[in-house]
């Protein structure tokens, strides 16, 4: 009973979050499942894949149905991505836990840095339209290969790195990246955790209160989102404080694998 109300509140609190700021709270996924749910750092990192690959999906259906994706961009960046995602999770699995998790906590402050600077729109309009040449080919097929692998590797979504692998490769509009980046973050998650799964590391009844948890957050954090929108930017100051208060605890708890402390 302990178990379920920890999983709700926790996937209510990554909900809540990304509802609230439009992304990076899926970073919290496996510390959450970790220190507050207390899964094992593997288990963690594949139930998590799963609950953000369930999210991602609802929300990529809410910006395909207001046009904002680039479905051939989409396709090509989640398709080629999977396999990197394979490799990557694989490769996952087999790396000691701790020192995982340390090198997650590095990349957790690399997302709060990420989220401390300023959205950089790229050039273009939303009635442009979608160009696929030999060389956006080749660019959209290295940053999927190599966004794929480190989401597979770390058990996250990667929508902080996806969006602007789309950006540069493709020269589309910041909104239609975003909504073209949850095809690849659901299909990245879902491979990871199919991948985690086929070892028996995935909590599944976890992952389903996660998911409904999540929902309900979602639900708050974007209605709350529609009255601060003035304030986003105070907004994502304050998360990525969150985020580096727990990537230093992280990185405590898991520095002696690398012999740190």
């Amino acid at each position: 009973m302990i178990e379920t109300v920890l999983a709700l509140l926790s996937g209510g609190t990554v909900g809540f979050t990304l509802g609230l700021i439009g992304g990076g709270g899926s970073i919290l996924a496996t510390p959450l499942m970790l220190y507050v749910i207390g899964l094992a750092p593997h288990v963690a990192i594949g139930t998590s894949a799963l609950a953000v690959s369930a999210n991602a999906f609802a929300n990529f259906g809410g910006h395909a149905r207001k046009g904002n994706v680039r479905w051939r961009s989409a396709a090509i960046f989640a398709v080629l991505g999977i396999v990197g995602a394979a490799a990557g999770s694989t490769l996952g699995k087999a790396f000691d836990g701790k020192k995982l998790l340390f090198l997650f906590a590095i990349l957790m402050i690399t997302v709060g840095l990420l989220m401390l600077r300023p959205r950089r729109v790229a050039d273009g309009t939303a009635g442009q339209a979608e160009r696929l040449d030999a060389a956006t080919l080749l660019a959209v097929a290295a940053a999927a290969l190599t966004v794929g692998a480190l989401s597979g590797f770390f058990g996250i979504g990667g929508g902080f790195l996806i969006v602007p692998g789309l950006l540069f490769s493709t020269g589309m509009p910041m909104i239609f990246a975003i909504g073209s980046s949850l095809l690849s973050v659901g299909s990245f998650g879902l491979t990871t955790a199919v991948n985690y799964a086929a070892s028996g590391l995935v909590n599944w009844p976890v992952a389903v209160e996660f998911i409904a948890g999540g929902v309900i957050g979602g639900l708050i954090g974007t209605r709350l989102a529609i009255h601060l929108a003035g304030r986003r930017a105070a907004l994502n100051r304050i998360f990525a404080g969150l985020v580096f208060v727990v990537a230093v605890y992280m990185l405590y708890k898991n520095a002696a694998s690398f012999g740190l402390a």
